[in-house]
């Protein structure tokens, strides 16, 4: 094992039997032949089961939309991105030459991706049993910060809940546009309600942050409209 696996082993607690699962891991898809979506795919379902598991027994009381609320802040692309700073992921990432140039080793998307990734990696490398220790342990502290009365709704909840409060038919949400190199994507999604005729634009680098960002404009422009009545 190289020292700058064995170093990046250290930071993660855990060495890898078969190293080649954790290279796969690190490795994505700009930088040509295999890649990580797979194992990224893999752990995903993993980390969302492993903290939906915590959360329905540490909040026993919790019905089923809070831990909804709590499991997606702790598994958010943003909060996956802190967590593969925490590791120093982005210097062991294998990009291609598009990406090192346009600073993927610091792009959150990328980074929440290898997180997953390494996750789907040690699974298969080990099982269960030592996964769900090994997640647990880089979300203990976030987990035993969380707390039923401080889980914020997300934008997308929010506005659903406005407009189902008033009767209202649900948003609408629909891709506008994408913009840049597969690497590099811009997307413009439009959010659509019956209370306005024209949709509100929200622009990320992702169609869920878009959306997002779609919606919490339009719960702005509700109020403000309601604020001039």
């Amino acid at each position: 094992m190289s020292p700058s696996y064995q170093k990046l082993c250290r930071k993660l607690g855990y060495f890898f039997a078969d190293l080649g699962l954790l290279e796969l891991a690190l490795t994505h898809r700009s930088f040509g032949g295999k890649n990580n979506e797979r194992l990224e795919f893999l752990g995903d379902s993993i980390l969302n089961y492993i903290i939906a598991e915590d959360l329905f027994h540490r909040f026993e009381k919790a019905k089923e939309g809070e831990l909804s609320r709590l499991r997606a802040s702790l598994v958010k692309g943003a909060t996956l991105a802190d967590v593969a700073r925490e590791f120093g992921l982005g210097d062991y990432l294998k990009l291609g030459a598009g990406e090192l140039k346009s600073g993927g080793f610091r792009r959150d998307s990328i980074l929440e991706d290898s997180v997953e990734a390494i996750i789907g990696a040690i699974y298969l490398d080990a099982g269960m049993d030592t996964c769900r220790e090994r997640v647990l342990s880089w979300f203990q502290t976030r987990l035993d910060s969380t707390s039923l009365n401080i889980v914020t709704k997300d934008a997308k909840t929010r506005l659903q809940e406005y407009l189902q409060a008033r009767k209202q038919s649900l948003p609408q949400y629909a891709v506008a546009d994408i913009v840049g190199e597969p690497h590099d994507q811009t997307f413009y999604v439009h959010c659509s309600i019956d209370l306005f005729p024209e949709p509100i634009v929200g622009v990320g680098n992702s169609r869920r942050i878009a959306e997002q960002k779609a919606a919490a404009d339009m719960l702005l422009k509700l109020e403000s409209d309601n604020g001039k009545r």
